[in-house]
């Protein structure tokens, strides 16, 4: 059996081993070293949150029973996008295809912050009032549906290997959990780290209550986007410790930032106000 078809028999057993295994670490790390206090009950937050991740991969399984790796393979045997009509060697593929795809990612996630309306969808991620393991997987169904609809266009255009699409969905789901992670690392470390990839200090900097610190930042793997687009902030005004984490008034309001009821009616309360990137002031009475 090649590795190929390996991984399209496994891929679930697969995902699941990494996830499990680094949300396990990132929570004992939590435990052991925290960065920040916490303003919230964990056990309330925590079963609210991961309440949320089961039923979106429950979604996701309903709706999209292919998957991204199925996708991969559908375009692979049909000739579909760019990798499946150029010849690179299997390295630079798996490579190239994962750096792009990280790259979508990040647009993906500027142009949630861009368009208002998207905005309403992606605030249920920011809203969380803490900051830790299960923030990284918190996303509300209509934002989990469009960013696989997204990912599955892309995969389309451009033919990655399929074991590009299984390292890229894991680094994906590991890395998000560690640069969420309420995790104390070194200065010295994290000054190193970041140049590579997205550290926690770095990202919560995006949770951040002020408009233009959550408007920065938007890596979820590699931290070159920001850097080569601008987007890059060192540190937050008021320190780690002193910083708030959420969204001005939702974060406030446990029924609509922790319950799980409150999390899925987030996107359709309040008005659509003028939220855009780089807008210098938050009026609070106006903020969502």
């Amino acid at each position: 059996m090649g590795l190929e078809q390996y991984i399209l028999q496994n891929e679930i057993p697969i995902r699941l081993g990494f996830f499990f295994g680094s949300f396990a670490v990132i929570a004992l790390w939590e435990q052991l070293a925290p960065r920040r206090m916490r303003v919230a009950s964990r056990a309330l937050r925590w079963a609210n949150n991961l309440a949320l991740v089961f039923l979106n991969s429950f979604l996701l399984r309903l709706l999209f029973p292919l998957a991204a790796v199925g996708v991969a393979a559908l375009a692979e045997e049909r000739g579909w996008g760019l990798f499946n009509n150029i010849q690179l060697p299997s390295w630079l593929a798996v490579a190239a295809a994962v750096v792009i795809m990280d790259f979508a990612i990040w647009l993906q996630h500027v142009m949630v912050h861009a368009v208002p309306l998207l905005w309403r969808i992606h605030r249920v991620h920011h809203a969380d009032p803490d900051y830790d393991v299960t923030t990284g997987a918190r996303f509300h169904p209509l934002e989990i549906i469009l960013s696989m609809g997204i990912k599955f266009a892309l995969i389309v255009l451009l033919g990655p290997p399929v074991v590009a699409v299984v390292i890229f969905e894991v680094l994906l789901n590991a890395l998000a959990m560690f640069n969420h992670g309420n995790i104390r690392i070194p200065r010295a470390v994290d000054r190193v780290l970041r140049w590579f990839i997205v550290t926690p200090d770095m990202h919560r900097v995006h949770h951040s209550v002020e408009d233009d610190e959550a408007n920065s930042n938007f890596g979820f793997n590699l931290s070159l986007w920001d850097r080569v687009f601008g987007t890059y902030r060192d540190q937050p005004r008021a320190g780690h410790e002193g910083m708030t984490i959420g969204i001005h008034h939702y974060s406030r309001d446990p029924r609509l930032a922790i319950w799980l009821p409150g999390l899925l009616a987030l996107p359709f309360i309040g008005r659509i106000t003028g939220y855009a990137i780089n807008r210098r002031r938050w009026n609070e009475e106006d903020a969502s």
